[in-house]
């Protein structure tokens, strides 16, 4: 579904993404790890056309999106939550929801009701301004209002950070749930534990490059990925 080559990315004057080369199948969970400042922002916001690619392809079902528009990006079916949520305060949680529709016409009112079948707790707030719902519910408004843009590819940000861990568990389930729907899903998360455990493929980046990658069963049992992410040594694994 999506193939990016030898992508160049400068950003705030710095080369941040040094030639990588990714690829998403459809229908999969493929998630970037890696430390802050590694590149893994900045190779969502180049795919969704927030930063401009210095050189490199990104091919989105066959076609080169690389410097196209936003807006334009989102119509062919690629949406990201970014970093932080970033709901609609002042919107109430369906405003927020309907905001992520503003490119369609039909079926919006069939979509709310999934989302509020994903996630009840939404529907009791429809009406509750976003900027008074608690963190995780913050995010699960973010998850709902990418979802009700239909896309093919969710690009997803850092959905568990700040969050509690009964909470980032859950987010992780929808994200498993989103998935088995058919949604492809391109995940960036600090927390290499649970994203490698989701996901069908990971990549490691660092400084801007790719280091390593693999099925991320494989990876999460990795012994340079178990000392330098998850904190602990293959060796005192249980």
């Amino acid at each position: 579904m999506l193939k990016i080559n030898d992508l160049y990315v400068n950003y705030g004057g710095i080369s941040a993404v040094k030639g990588i080369s990714i690829h998403v199948p459809e229908k999969s969970i493929v998630t970037l790890i890696g430390a802050n400042g590694a590149g893994k922002s900045t190779t969502l916001k180049a795919i969704a056309g927030l930063v401009k690619a210095r050189s490199g392809e990104i091919l989105f079902q066959g076609e080169n999106i690389l410097g196209k528009d936003t807006i334009d990006i989102v119509a062919k079916g690629i949406t990201m939550i970014p970093e932080g949520r970033k709901v609609f305060v002042n919107l109430s949680v369906l405003e927020n929801l309907k905001v992520g529709a503003y490119l369609r016409n039909e079926g919006i009112e069939e979509d709310i009701k999934r989302v509020y079948e994903l996630f009840p707790i939404l529907k009791e707030r429809a009406w509750q301004l976003a900027g008074t719902l608690s963190g995780g519910e913050q995010q699960m408004l973010a998850v709902g209002r990418a979802l009700m843009a239909k896309p093919k590819l969710i690009m997803m940000d850092e959905p568990s950070l700040g969050l509690a861990p009964l909470i980032v568990n859950a987010i992780f389930d929808i994200i498993k749930e989103i998935n088995k729907q058919g949604t492809t899903i391109l995940l960036i998360e600090q927390n290499a534990n649970k994203a490698l455990k989701v996901a069908d493929y990971g990549y490691v980046l660092e400084t801007g490059n790719i280091t390593m990658e693999g099925k991320g069963i494989d990876l999460l049992k990795n012994e340079k990925i178990i000392e330098a992410y998850l904190g602990t040594s293959k060796k005192s694994m249980p």
